[in-house]
């Protein structure tokens, strides 16, 4: 298929193990993949630990105990909840269940780079729309690309990877103009780290009429990026569909049980947003006195202009920190950097002052 073999796969943040083999750096700061820093719930280490024995088994298909204890979380009824390698994995089964040539998708420029992935793979069409100031999507332009042939809008909120977010009432004039025959993807991942009194969950908006769509994950806040368990709430026909598409035993034995319990891990998840904010108002500080410029973030991490992104990465590489260039996404004058914990970050900065003033 053209349209599949024109892309570039999917680029992660470099992994730790390889940049050691490369460059032999004995201990690097990986800040590029937007992970968890403090780690996963103690209480999911222990569930693992308790569920390794029986590892000769495949779990349970129907994640039967991950989605009541989900269902409960959210005051949503079990039929509305689908547990998911991932939320990556939901987005390729909408786009495999809802695109074919001929159809499109919309979503903002410098958005999440699987929603083409999963367009272009599916055999659908793009409609690409321009964002706000170049960084936050522009909901108006979202909603009037919309045509005949739309079947699925992908709405990243917050952002990856500029970290912006769109507010209640742009969103709610999003929804009164979106057709029915629509498919609204409201992809939150970082939700958990916004504190905008203004930013919708669209948990809130979902009904038996709009064909609403939430993601969600246990890979950033809870820190389990590495099982990759995520689920999405929807209508339970969308569920039921989605179902019949999924490759058996999705989630496994590991990821449920370790998902519940860090669902479970309140002192896990306020450590995390304590961390987060500090390290989110010391990286600032830092940037502004760098003189380098960045977007304010709702999330875990931050998209900063150094120049040359490119060339700032590889810098930052041989002095063994690792962080994200954004080439892929659009801005190949930036970087996106994770926040870390304390020593991380001010070991990021002291390798970025020495690459900038050279």
């Amino acid at each position: 298929m053209p349209s599949v073999a024109a892309l570039a796969p999917y680029e992660p943040g470099k992994p730790i193990e390889q940049l050691q083999r490369e460059l032999g750096i004995g201990e690097p700061v990986k800040l590029a993949s937007n992970e968890n820093p403090i780690g996963p719930s103690p209480l999911a280490i222990e569930a693992i630990k308790a569920a390794l024995p029986e590892l000769n088994r495949y779990p349970d298909g129907a994640s039967y105990a991950l989605v009541a204890r989900i269902a409960e979380r959210h005051g949503v009824a079990p039929e509305r909840v689908f547990p998911a390698s991932g939320s990556v994995e939901v987005i390729n089964l909408l786009a495999y269940l809802f695109l074919r040539p001929g159809l499109n998708s919309v979503y903002s420029e410098h958005s999440f780079a699987i929603y083409p992935l999963a367009t272009a793979a599916a055999g659908g069409d793009h409609k690409v729309t321009k964002t706000i100031d170049g960084f936050a999507h522009d909901l108006d332009a979202m909603a009037s690309a919309i045509d005949a042939n739309t079947r699925l809008v992908f709405l990243g909120n917050p952002n990856n990877p500029t970290g912006t977010i769109y507010r209640r009432a742009e969103w709610q004039r999003f929804l009164k103009r979106v057709p029915e025959h629509v498919v609204i993807v409201a992809d939150e991942a970082y939700f958990e780290f916004v504190r905008d009194p203004e930013y919708p969950d669209s948990l809130q908006d979902h009904d038996d009429q709009r064909l609403l769509i939430t993601l969600r994950t246990f890979s950033k806040i809870f820190g389990l990026a590495g099982i990759r368990v995520g689920y999405a709430v929807a209508r339970p026909d969308i569920i039921q569909m989605l179902h019949k598409v999924r490759q058996p035993f999705n989630v496994t034995s590991l990821a449920q049980v370790a998902a519940i319990a860090g669902m479970d891990d309140s002192a896990h998840i306020a450590r995390t947003l304590e961390v987060n904010a500090a390290g989110m108002h010391y990286l600032e500080a830092e940037f502004r006195r760098l003189g380098l410029s960045f977007v304010p973030s709702f999330a875990n991490f931050m998209l900063v202009e150094v120049g040359d992104g490119r060339a700032v990465y590889d810098a930052l590489l041989r002095k063994g920190v690792i962080v994200r260039p954004m080439n892929g996404y659009g801005y190949p004058h930036h970087v996106r950097i994770s926040v870390g914990l304390p020593e991380e970050n001010r070991r990021l900065i002291a390798a970025l002052s020495e690459v900038i003033r050279k």
